[in-house]
């Protein structure tokens, strides 16, 4: 959607407040500026979003992993935002161009090592049932942790929340910001 429904803050619109807010975030990410300063313009909500957020991106998960799950998720939700700034941040957490290529096809797509198609079968089930299935469960328990196993649908739950924010404010990508793969006719 053309122009965003709610525009990121401007610069001269910033108080001290949100300018405070803005630098702590703006110091730690990737260019992914348009969200903050949309998000900015609730400050209260903002300045509790944060660290849940941030705790989730340095969480128990490893980074690869858990970009590939909130690929899919991005993917899911048609968040082409989420998606373009979660490429950049896969990229150098570990996932190839070719696995990200694969990302929307998800748990089908060749090549996928068995714990990849796991990953792709929970976020795929968090979105369709609301809920990770006994036989996907069991394989992400197979490997990781109690902490590692609560993260897993908070990390997606939350980038769920995120996606639907960004959709329906009509966050732009920055420049140079990936969009979403062409996909075969």
């Amino acid at each position: 959607m053309t122009p965003p429904r709610i525009p990121p803050l401007a610069e001269d619109a910033r108080n001290d407040e949100t300018r405070e807010l803005l630098g702590q975030v703006m110091q730690l990410t990737t260019g992914a500026n348009n969200i903050f300063a949309t998000l900015v313009r609730h400050p209260g909500l903002f300045r509790h979003w944060l660290p849940f957020g941030g705790k989730l991106l340095v969480g128990k998960l490893p980074a690869r992993e858990r970009e590939l799950l909130i690929l899919r998720t991005a993917w899911h939700c048609r968040s082409e935002y989420e998606w373009g700034q979660h490429v950049v941040i896969a990229r150098t957490s570990g996932v190839s161009d070719d696995e990200i290529a694969r990302v929307p096809a998800g748990a089908d797509a060749e090549d996928w090592d068995d714990f990849d198609r796991t990953l792709m079968r929970a976020a795929d089930e968090l979105h369709r049932d609301a809920c990770i299935g006994d036989g996907t469960w069991s394989a992400l328990a197979a490997r990781y942790d109690e902490r590692q196993l609560i993260e897993v649908p908070m990390l997606v739950g939350h980038y769920h929340m995120v996606a639907f924010a960004l959709n329906t404010f009509g966050v732009e990508r920055e420049e140079g910001v990936p969009g979403f793969p062409a996909q075969p006719s």
